[in-house]
This record gives structure tokens, sequence and C-alpha cells, in this order.
């Protein structure tokens, strides 16, 4: 069910050259309260400028929540630390899509639909054999979704009547995308997915297996890609949320909307964030493990170089996920008996800027991506696979965000405005004389 926006009886006023307009302010179901402008230029001919939509409520949402000034994160009412801990990727997913958690009949029934839709049309197995060598993984994932749609058209006439399927079928083969990717970009056999393992198993074994040494699935590995999947499903509005709804507000079918959002999240200042984390902890490892020339670095105004990992656009404070990310951290390299130097100087960096007046006063602390590379670098995961690896935890927060616009009565395509700072009427000269 959509948020119902609650308008108060109380509204702000705005007063331009002496004439008064009333804005009815709307109410959230968590007291976040915002100014209706939808009739702001009619009213008064004017528009609101907001560069990177800072300030700018796009939608009502019953998705997703977060206080960034708390370090809250909820989805659909539930606590993140509470279903990272309790709940499988899948169980998360079916919440995104269906706003409640399944019981455990529903729960099997969507397991049975992911199964069953693990594998990709064999034609399509012939696309990769026809990408450049050194094509990236996100360019793969996002050509391949797109595709999709030519080999599963149903959703064409009505795109909410199969949407479970729908649904079902992206979450489930865009693992079997991603897998197959890296398989053909190291030269090894296709690994093809299993009926007997659960999601994030068939992915790691799809990734490990070897005919020539077994992978062995280990519960407490998939235990940890659940928890990282789980932290990564959903984040309200960001920039590929915001893309996926943008392109499908147009009409377009879902896979298309999909593909927009990984190419969004394919940049490096949103899901190729964890990357950069990782490859500044491996020049500071290079360089004589000397942090503290890294930390004078990142506070020289004169400067340009940045930690990657610390400050986010929204949480001014700790952000939850990289809490749980870090816990998981140090206990699945415990799992795995593997020292990570990286890890150490992560947590040298961490302390250092947790305890800093700079990094204190500007609330750059660690998010979420601070400590998630390190955990896929354990794992086996490449890091040119980190991206790939957010595009499938963000897979069922995009589609419950497009399911959730198409069933708004109140969507409409999107279409900024903009002012306009160019020349003004100018005359044109014929070519001859120019």
């Amino acid at each position: 069910m959509l948020l119902k926006k609650n308008k108060q009886t109380n509204r702000a006023e705005l007063k331009i050259n002496g004439v008064k307009y009333h804005l009815d302010i709307i109410e959230g179901s968590t007291g976040e309260k915002a100014l209706d402008i939808r009739q702001l230029r009619s009213d008064t001919g004017l528009i609101t400028l907001d560069p990177g939509y800072k300030n700018t409520g796009s939608c009502c949402s019953s998705i997703t929540y977060l206080d960034g000034e708390k370090g809250i994160l909820n989805y659909r009412g539930y606590a993140i630390e509470e279903l990272a801990e309790k709940c499988s990727f899948v169980e998360v997913a079916y919440l995104l899509l269906h706003g409640e958690l399944p019981n455990l009949e529903q729960l099997n029934r969507f397991r049975h639909l992911l199964r069953r839709y693990a594998l990709i049309h064999e034609d399509m197995i012939h696309f990769f054999d026809h990408f450049p060598p050194n094509a990236t993984p996100m360019s793969i994932l996002s050509s391949m979704v797109n595709v999709l749609c030519n080999y599963y058209p149903e959703m064409s006439d009505d795109p909410l009547e199969n949407i479970d399927s729908t649904a079902a079928r992206l979450i489930s083969k865009i693992r079997t995308i991603a897998a197959f990717s890296y398989k053909k970009s190291i030269g090894h056999p296709l690994v093809y997915p299993r009926y007997d393992l659960d999601y994030c198993g068939n992915f790691l074994n799809m990734m490990f297996d070897r005919p020539v040494i077994p992978y062995e699935v280990k519960p407490e590995i998939v235990a940890t890609l659940n928890k990282l999947l789980i932290l990564q499903a959903d984040h309200e509005q960001n920039c590929s949320t915001s893309a996926v709804r943008l392109v499908g507000s147009a009409g377009v079918n879902l896979y298309a909307a999909i593909s927009a959002g990984i190419n969004a999240l394919w940049g490096p200042l949103h899901g190729g964030a964890n990357q950069a984390v990782i490859d500044m902890l491996e020049a500071i490892y290079k360089d004589g493990n000397d942090f503290k020339k890294y930390i004078e670095k990142a506070k020289d105004p004169d400067d340009p170089f940045r930690l990657s990992g610390f400050g986010h656009r929204v949480y001014k404070t700790y952000d939850p996920r990289a809490k749980i990310i870090k816990k998981a951290c140090d206990e699945t390299l415990a799992i795995l008996n593997i020292s990570d130097p990286l890890l150490d100087i992560a947590k040298q960096l961490e302390e250092v800027a947790l305890n800093d007046d700079y990094f204190k006063k500007r609330k750059l602390y660690p998010n979420v991506d601070f400590y998630s590379g390190i955990i896929y670098r354990a794992i086996g995961i490449p890091t040119n696979m980190f991206t790939v690896m957010f595009a499938l935890g963000r897979l069922p927060g995009w589609i419950a965000q497009w399911k959730e616009m198409w069933e708004d009565p109140e969507t409409k395509i999107g279409r900024p405005r903009q002012i306009y700072a160019g020349p003004t009427k100018r005359e044109l000269i014929p070519l001859h004389e120019r």
C-alpha cells in the first residue's frame, strides 16, 4: 500500500512581491514533513532550483525509511539490524516486493520460482562470446538484462499482471548472468545453476566451482553473502533507484528500467565506491602502510585526495549498515582463516577518523562501502565484480520501487524543469558570411 499523504491543517505561507501563497504541509508516517509545491509554477510562475535534488522529494513511498541524523534504516518498517540478523536475502526480497514478510508457504513458492527461472535462454549464452575480452562486467550485465525483454515479452500488455513471475525471473537470472560473465572473463567453463542450492549458495557455486576443483559451499559464507545483499537491497531514492523510476515513468518495460539502474549504479560515486575503497587501501599498503600520511592528505584543502568509504549524502552519523558489515568482516575472515593487511589498515583509518575533530565536525563516518570490499575479496570475488554484487543486492529494491510507481495513480512521466542560462535571441548569419 502506498504511503498515505496526510495534509495538515497548518500551511506554509510564501510571500512573493507582496502576494501571499499557501502551500500544504504533508507529513509522512514517521513525522517527516514536506512542502507540497505541485501547484507552485501554475500559481506563481516560479519553479524551485535544487541541483542534485538534495531537498526535493520525488514521490511518496512505503518501501524504505532512513533517518540520516539518527542512523536509522528500515525496510517496510523492519529495522535493518533485525533483517540482516534473522532473515535470508530471499525473504527480504519478498518483503520489499509485497510489503510483508512471507510465511513458509509463500517463501517456498517464491523459492520455487527462483529455482525455476534460474536458467537463461541458451541463445543468450552466445552473446558472451561477442563482448570484447576486456568488457566490464557491468556493461555486460546491463546489456543482457535489457535483452531479456525480447525473450520474455509477457509484460507488454499489463506490466503488473505477472509481476511475481517477472520479479523472480529477473532476481534469479541476474545472478546467473553475473556468474556466467565472470566465468567467461577468466576462460572457465560455465557452471549451471543447481536446484538443490539456495539463492546465495547457487551463486557462489556458479562462480567458483570448477571441473578440476569442486567448490565447497560453506553455510557460513552463504550467511555472510545473504547479509551483504540484504544490506544493499534498497536505500530510498538514491541515484540508481531514481533512474529506475524516471526511466520507468516513460512507460518502458521493467527490464529496460532495471538496465538504466544498473548503468547508474556503475558510477564510481555510487555503486563503484567499494572498489575505490580497495584501491585506496592497496595504495596505502604499497606505500608502507603509512595511513597517517593519507589522513593528512585528506585534511589538506589543497590536495584533491579524499578518503574513500567515508561520509554519505544522507547519513550524518555512523551508517547502520557499516556497523553490521564491520562485524561480518571480522567473522568471515576468522572463518576463512584469512589475515588481510587491508583490514588492519581500514581499522586504523577508522579509529583515527572517528577521533579526529576534522572528520567529526564534517560528520565523515565509515559508510557501507568501507568494509564490504574486504569481505568480497575474502570470499574470492574479484574487484571488477564488486559493483555487480551491489546490483544483485539492489535488484529487489529497484523492482519494488518500479512496481510502487506503476501502482501509484499520481505517477507522471518524470520531467524536471531548468533555469536557462544560455544566450538570448541571436541573429542567424548565413554560412557563406560566417
